[in-house]
């Protein structure tokens, strides 16, 4: 487990982030989990693919639990909620997706956290897994300076832009398959935020979306993966220990 979030916050990855710093981080994550990181785009077809694969491995006991970095081609995905009058523009691929929620844009610029965790060792809640998955994207967020935030009544992380207001900067989405989870989370790092314009994202349309580049601050995958390797045990230890969620 890792435990560097009180010594080494925001103002080291800024400033300091190398690839010896990122490899000394992920040496200290769990040797149960797989941490993978995928340097080139990975098509969403072979990304669900193997998400499936792993789910039943993990199911089986026959595969470690997975945390999977990556970035999309541009695409729009449809979760089981998507409204069709909400897809405004298809001029990206659209797939439909086995995941919670509405439409949602991948992109390059975007990094995708994919995870297969099994719920099953971990308290069985699917509504803490959520709220824990929200906190860690929070809190690797506030490891690149970007004060981010759940809203009531808006699924999604969100901040503060000065030109936009409050804004989007992350999607949440999941899938459980027999206590194993699948999907997870996408964070806007440096995508053209152009290319949400063809859908109504995750179907609120009185929000705008920003990104860690709008915002003026480091928006390089390396340094936004270690932010959440520096928080990862704590998201861990949420699911394994959770507090109180309050209704």
């Amino acid at each position: 487990m890792i435990g560097f979030g009180a010594r080494r916050g925001s103002r080291w990855l800024a400033n300091r982030m190398s690839p010896a710093h990122l490899i000394a981080i992920m040496a200290d994550l769990p040797d149960d989990i797989e941490w993978r990181v995928s340097a080139d785009p990975v098509p969403y077809d072979v990304a669900l693919a193997e998400m499936e694969a792993r789910n039943q491995a993990v199911q089986a006991g026959t595969a470690r639990e997975l945390v999977w970095l990556l970035e999309h081609p541009p695409l729009y995905t449809a979760g089981t909620s998507a409204d069709a009058a909400e897809l405004i523009d298809p001029r990206f691929p659209v797939h439909a997706t086995g995941r919670g929620g509405r439409y949602t844009y991948h992109g390059p610029g975007q990094r995708i956290g994919y995870l297969v965790l099994d719920l099953a060792k971990r308290g069985k809640d699917v509504r803490c897994f959520v709220h824990s998955l929200e906190g860690w994207v929070i809190d690797a967020l506030a490891h690149i300076g970007i004060a981010a935030f759940r809203a009531d009544g808006r699924i999604g992380i969100w901040t503060h832009d000065p030109s936009r207001g409050e804004a989007k900067i992350g999607a949440i989405g999941v899938r459980v398959k027999r206590w194993v989870t699948m999907h997870g989370f996408s964070v806007n790092l440096s995508p053209d935020l152009t290319h949400f314009g063809g859908i109504v994202p995750c179907g609120i349309a009185d929000y705008g979306v920003t990104s860690a580049q709008v915002l003026g601050r480091d928006a390089s995958f390396a340094t936004f993966d270690a932010a959440l390797a520096l928080s990862c045990d704590a998201f861990l230890t949420a699911l394994t220990c959770p507090s109180k969620i309050e209704a």
